[in-house]
C-alpha cells in the first residue's frame, strides 16, 4: 500500500458528522432490507409452495449472508473506522445494477428499483464527501503526511 493509500487516524475530537451518519443509516437500511428478503424467501421457501425450494431457500440463506457486508460497513462508519467506507461503497454500487433490473420490470418491481437507485447514489454521495472521508481519517492522493 502506498503512502498516499495508508489511512490517518479519524479526526474523533468532535461529534461524527452527519453525512457520516446518514450514510451509516442508508447503509444499515439496505441491510436491514436483505435481511428481511431474506427471512421472507425462506419463510415462503419451507412453508409455502415454491417452484423450487431448494432454490428458495438457497436464495434467502444468500441474502441474510449478503446482508452482513452493509450492516458490518453501517457500525463501522457509525464508529468512523477507515475499513468501513469500502464495503459500504461496494454495497451501493452493487446495488445500482440491481435497481436498473427492477426498473426494467413491468410489474411492482418498479418502484422498488426507484428508491433502490435513489438510496444507493445518496449513500455514494455521501460516502465520498471531503468531510466524511475526514471524519473516517482517510487522505486522498497528495496529502502525504510528513
Amino acid at each position: 500500500m502506498s503512502s498516499e493509500q495508508t489511512p490517518t487516524t479519524p479526526d474523533n475530537t468532535g461529534p461524527r458528522p452527519r453525512r457520516l451518519t446518514y450514510a451509516a443509516l442508508l447503509a444499515a437500511l439496505e441491510g436491514l432490507a436483505l435481511v428481511v428478503g431474506g427471512v421472507w424467501m425462506l419463510v415462503l421457501g419451507l412453508t409455502g409452495e415454491p417452484d423450487n425450494r431448494q432454490q428458495a431457500v438457497t436464495g434467502g440463506v444468500t441474502l441474510v449472508v449478503l446482508a452482513l457486508l452493509p450492516l458490518l460497513a453501517a457500525r463501522g462508519l457509525l464508529g468512523r473506522r477507515s475499513w468501513s467506507r469500502g464495503p459500504a461503497v461496494i454495497t451501493q454500487l452493487m446495488a445500482l445494477p440491481v435497481a436498473y433490473n427492477l426498473l426494467q420490470a413491468d410489474s411492482m418491481a418498479i418502484p422498488a428499483g426507484i428508491a433502490l437507485a435513489v438510496v444507493a447514489v445518496a449513500a455514494l454521495v455521501l460516502l465520498v464527501n471531503p468531510e466524511t472521508t475526514r471524519a473516517l481519517g482517510i487522505r486522498g492522493p497528495g496529502n502525504v503526511q510528513k
